[in-house]
């Protein structure tokens, strides 16, 4: 037995292109945004989920503006946890941390200039995925979405989650890059990787910021 030689940077991305993977899926005609988990608990230096990503917030916010400003759907998932954690099962036991996201915590208030107004749709999880155990798939469904634009936190934990149920589900997941973020840029940038290679399109803001504009213009 062989074991394949270890690549980084555009060999590694080379490899995979030649072997299939990251096809373009492109933009759909009935896009929805997602803003996933982006709660004070990743953006306070006190929480234990801390994980620095103000940039990642700050992009995020735009992208949002530009959602309303487009008039397209937008969800808002957060988790939420019973005192004790016991409808949070398995997850909460292996994740520690998630403590900090029980019912009534401050830590799981929107981050700054992300909170939801009127219409907008709240999505309230106990797991990684904002399509485990909620209706969002039905939601968007009903909608006639086929599109979902992904932004939030963490990377590699609910924004990794919800596009590959994204994808499972029928929906076209496109993932922006800097509006999202994780406790450590390697981990962020390999999820990313991944999710562009096999789940999802992994773009950049201005992308979507582009696009986004092309629908407020034909409103």
């Amino acid at each position: 037995m062989t074991s394949r030689e270890a690549k980084t940077g555009e060999a590694l991305a080379e490899d995979y292109r030649q072997a299939g993977f990251n096809r373009r899926l492109g933009f759909g005609a009935r896009p929805a945004l997602v803003v996933i988990d982006f709660c004070l608990a990743y953006l306070d230096p006190g929480s234990p989920l801390y994980a620095g990503v103000e940039d990642a917030r700050a992009s995020c916010q735009r992208v949002l503006t530009a959602a309303r400003e487009a008039g397209i759907p937008v969800v808002h998932s957060r988790i939420e946890f019973q005192p004790g954690g016991a409808d949070g099962g398995i997850f909460f036991r292996k994740v520690g941390a998630l403590e900090c996201l029980v019912q009534g915590s401050p830590l799981g208030a929107y981050g700054e200039g992300l909170a939801p107004v009127d219409g907008e749709i709240v999505v309230v999880k106990q797991y990684a995925s904002s399509f485990f155990g909620t209706s969002l798939a039905s939601t968007l469904t009903s909608m006639g979405v086929d599109t979902l634009i992904h932004t939030g936190v963490s990377t590699s934990g609910c924004v990794r989650a919800t596009a590959l149920d994204a994808c499972q589900h029928g929906f076209v997941p496109i993932v922006v890059r800097d509006a999202c973020g994780d406790r450590d840029p390697q981990i962020h940038e390999s999820n990313l990787f991944d999710l562009d290679a096999k789940y999802a399109d992994v773009v950049s803001e201005q992308e979507v910021l582009d696009y986004l504009s092309t629908l407020t213009t034909g409103n």
